[in-house]
């Protein structure tokens, strides 16, 4: 973001083509601003960039005494470069991928070279794969602060950047540069509101999942499936096409825990749309097939099964047009992809009018599509049409067959209590227990245990229930509906969020009896139910719970109806909120060993559901190094893992780079659940370890809650951050409070509480109580120990290594700043004791690691993240000076207001997260 003239070239580096492609587009960006805004706007530009370097108090002056609307502008250029930055980072990141694939392989050749070099036999490597289920679930949280307008334009750029790289590698020289094309674009983005002017709807969110899992339906995911069939068949291992060892969920459209405006209504609404994509997308692959497949019956043969098959077809679908039937009469393959066609166009028209399923006509669910692609696969593969067989069709058949016509599973969560609402008013209309809410955690176990266990129906349709009751109770025949509707993998898990004991597991598993959902006499159980573990205490507790639960004699019938499958969800953030990073990550990791284990008395697959966040904070970090690190044996084939906010956007936006991460995360999964079914150190050692973790999490744990805890902290983190701010920039639907939860900390959500710290550099959720935690370690003569842990011990490296990453984020230079222009006196303390514990966090790590200085092993990222700095510094100082005035404003000036939003729309930017 400069002018032309002044730009300079840096030395050669490892990085050196990514730098040139940032300072290009940056004298790109500089022109724009000049041709939309005048010279003066670059020249402010290149003055504040000046001055942040050689006067950072200067510079805090002359921002601090901009007015409203050139402020705007001025954080408009810093977060439009930015935007830029970040997706040249993605181009090159998966350039250097791709590089590495060419020398080294792919995540997957480098898991198979793993299985091989350990001597896997054949029949156990084909049990471990037939167990592999990898689902990232996307989820509507609120931590994307860029539109979908931008990230498009994003795209659109990286689309010119890769097309440049393509046209040099074909010709060895360097590619004709698209400037022209860039610049259009960097005016359209400069001309693109990169604030939304509503809340998004459900609905919203949902379509913008649905643009991702479109874009994956089409390239990435096929291609990753595709490979890892090589990969095993190079082992010995057939992967049938219809496996699922790939597939999406989505809680957006389900997610009811806090979101008021999560209706049964807005459920069926985001799975018709899902539905409506899903469809397109596989109408867009039948018509590719229609043009290819002009294999004739005259020259080749058609199995006996294909042949019947069109024959019913074509007697049930008159859509199929008369024309089509003549001339493609002795083209069979075509005529069948055409009647899949008709068939996909009939299933959208009754979804649409809610009309019944007539098998033949259309389809319920994905099964019978499948089975049609197969049925094609099948007759080519025996006719002569082996490599047509086991090309493009075998992709599609194995897309499908992950996506469905429904792209995504629905998962639909709610919170623990309004069950247990629900049926205190059913019980007082029996007239059995008419006191059920005064029932102690253990006899209402019994009770439903018992009513779970029993024939008899406790309600009717037509009992009555207060509004709230009728809301929670209608769910589940609405996941009924979607089923009878959609098919049964539209929906196939509810989570129970703050499971504290049995009781809250079983009281939805009653409810969903009363729906019909589930009948443990009849071995029924069209969905599964999911404990969501969030808290330190309940995760402490999670082993207990699930023997306890499992135990119960009807559920255990419902999870042998699930096919011995039991899913547990861990809740990441609340869990760090509740007890820092540290304790979080140990309760965690100590829970899944737990769980692992009672599963295997119990002779249950357990399938562990990680709902991680964007930050590290919220669980965040290398989704590769975060799956290796899980206690042995707990990753027994199946995963569940959350996609949140930003980081859907930083995955999956470069279609290159979202097939290097889907990859990454299966050869994770398949090495993990191949290889590290047993420890990799002895018990004794292992023993002596979780001692150490647990004197650090204790020593951690008393520091963080020393700090949450202080009387002076909620006032102080209103004050010192811009989370009063989160609200405006419109960036998720649901509440970022839980109801009536006051004004203080306690009833604030992970995702706020993490955006106030990052906006403010502070980052506390990310690394505060580590310094004290290995400093206690370090006084109980723990030093060497903690050394061979980070060396050996997969979980205290990638946890050391990630608090690492934050604490490079972290800047308290710029936090002063805040404090000093926005913080009371009387609070600053907080200050002081945040910034005693960074730097002992600092000199304890670097103890750890022996390195000298933070990310000292990775001199790039090092490199790029103080780039970034010297433009996150002038957004941050503008976004202080700008705050004071917005508190001191009354009415609120909607023009300040806006630039304040801007700001914090750059700076989520810049550190490439927001909460």
């Amino acid at each position: 973001m400069a002018h032309p003239e002044r730009q300079t070239d840096d030395q050669p580096g490892p990085d050196a083509a990514l730098r040139a492609d940032i300072r290009r587009l940056g004298g790109l960006l500089g022109q724009t601003l000049a041709r939309q805004e005048g010279e003066p706007l670059l020249d402010l530009v290149e003055e504040v960039r000046a001055l942040v370097r050689t006067n950072p108090q200067q510079a805090a002056e002359r921002l601090g005494g901009l007015d409203v609307t050139t402020g705007t502008k001025l954080a408009r250029a810093f977060s439009t470069y930015f935007h830029l930055a970040n997706i040249i980072e993605q181009v090159h990141r998966a350039r250097e991928l791709r590089r590495q694939r060419s020398a080294e392989g792919g995540w997957l050749d480098q898991a198979a070279a793993r299985i091989a070099e350990r001597g896997v036999p054949t029949d156990e490597l084909t049990e471990a794969v037939r167990r592999l289920a990898v689902r990232p679930v996307f989820t509507a949280h609120p931590t994307e602060a860029a539109r979908r307008s931008i990230l498009t334009k994003q795209r659109a750029i990286a689309d010119e950047l890769d097309a440049e790289a393509a046209e040099a590698a074909l010709y060895g020289t360097p590619g004709t540069p698209r400037d022209g094309r860039l610049a259009e674009l960097l005016d359209l983005l400069w001309q693109t509101d990169e604030l939304r002017l509503d809340r998004p709807d459900p609905t919203d969110e949902a379509r913008n999942a649905v643009y991702y899992l479109r874009d994956l339906y089409d390239g990435a995911a096929g291609a990753v499936l595709d490979r890892l069939a090589t990969t095993l068949r190079d082992l010995g291992v057939a992967v049938p096409l219809t496996a699922r060892p790939l597939t999406f969920g989505s809680w957006i459209g389900g997610d009811r825990d806090g979101n008021p405006f999560v209706t049964p209504a807005v459920t069926r609404e985001v799975l018709l749309l899902q539905h409506e994509h899903g469809i397109q997308a596989m109408e867009s692959a039948m018509e590719l097939l229609i043009a290819e497949l002009s294999v004739s019956r005259r020259l080749r043969g058609v199995s006996p099964d294909l042949a019947a098959s069109l024959d019913r077809d074509l007697a049930a679908l008159p859509e199929v047009d008369d024309r089509f039937r003549r001339v493609n009469a002795e083209e069979p393959y075509r005529l069948k992809a055409r009647a899949i066609k008709a068939k996909l166009a009939n299933t959208r028209a009754r979804l649409a009018a809610g009309t019944t399923h007539i098998p033949g006509r259309d389809y319920l669910g994905s099964e019978a599509a499948v089975a049609d692609l197969s049925l094609l696969r099948d007759s080519l593969a025996g006719n002569a049409g082996e490599l047509v067989a086991n090309g493009r069709l075998a992709t599609l058949l194995r897309t499908v067959t992950a996506f469905g016509i429904q792209l995504a599973t629905l998962d639909v969560r709610e919170h623990a209590d309004p069950h247990h609402v629900v049926l205190a008013e059913l019980y007082r209309q029996v007239g059995e227990v008419p006191s059920y809410d005064q029932l102690s955690r253990q006899e209402r176990t019994k009770l439903l245990a018992d009513e779970l266990g029993s024939r008899r129906p406790l309600s009717t349709p037509d009992t009555p229930l207060s509004d709230p009751s009728r809301k929670t109770a209608d769910v589940f025949r609405t996941i009924r509906s979607a089923q009878e509707q959609f098919g049964d993998q539209v929906v196939e898990s509810y989570i129970i969020s703050a499971t504290r004991g049995v009781d809250d597991v079983l009281a939805a598993a009653v409810l969903a009896r009363e729906a019909g959902l589930v009948d443990p006499h009849a071995g029924r159980a069209r969905i599964g139910f999911v404990p969501l573990l969030e808290s330190i205490a309940e995760l402490d507790n999670g082993g207990p719970i699930l023997d306890e639960l499992l135990s119960v004699p009807a559920y255990r019938e419902i999870v042998r109806a699930r096919g011995d499958e039991q899913e547990v969800m861990l809740g990441y953030s609340d869990s760090n909120k509740e007890a820092g990073i540290t304790t979080s990550q140990w309760a965690i990791h100590r829970a899944q060993r737990a769980l692992r284990d009672v599963a295997a008395q119990h002779g249950v697959q357990l399938r562990l559901f990680h709902g991680r966040g964007g930050t590290v904070g919220r669980g965040g970090g290398p989704t590769h190094e975060a799956i290796l690190a899980q206690p042995y044996g707990t990753l027994d084939g199946a995963i569940k893992v959350t996609e949140q906010g930003e980081v859907i956007s930083d995955k999956y936006t470069v279609p290159a780079l979202a097939e290097e991460n889907l990859e990454l995360t299966v050869a994770a999964v398949l090495r993990a659940t191949v290889l590290h079914t047993t420890p990799r150190q002895s018990l004794t050692v292992l023993a002596d370890w979780d001692a150490a973790m647990t004197t650090v999490s204790d020593a951690a744990y008393a520091e963080y809650r020393s700090l949450v805890e202080d009387p002076l902290l909620p006032e102080y983190f209103w004050a010192a951050t811009p989370t009063e701010l989160l609200g405006a920039l419109n960036i998720g639907s649901r509440p970022a409070k839980r109801p009536d939860s006051g004004a203080g900390l306690t009833g604030l959500r992970a995702i706020p509480w993490v955006f106030g710290w990052t906006q403010s550099r502070q980052i506390v959720p990310g690394w505060y109580g580590v310094g004290t935690g290995l400093a206690a370690a370090r006084a109980a003569g723990l030093s060497d120990v903690l050394s061979q842990m980070y060396g050996q011990w997969h979980f205290f490296g990638t946890f050391i290594s990630n608090v690492e990453m934050m604490l490079a984020k972290t800047d308290l230079e710029i936090a002063r700043r805040y404090v000093e222009s926005l913080v009371p006196t009387r609070l600053r303390p907080v200050f002081d004791r945040i910034e005693a514990e960074f730097e002992r966090t600092t000199s304890e790590l670097l103890a750890v690691t022996g390195g000298t200085e933070l990310m000292d092993d990775q001199p790039g990222l090092r490199r790029t993240l103080a780039v970034r700095d010297t433009y996150l510094e002038p957004l941050h100082h503008l976004q202080v000076a700008l705050l004071r005035q917005y508190r001191n404003s009354d009415p609120v000036d909607p023009a300040l207001q806006r630039a304040l939003l801007t700001t914090v729309n750059g700076i989520a930017a810049g550190l490439r997260n927001t909460g």
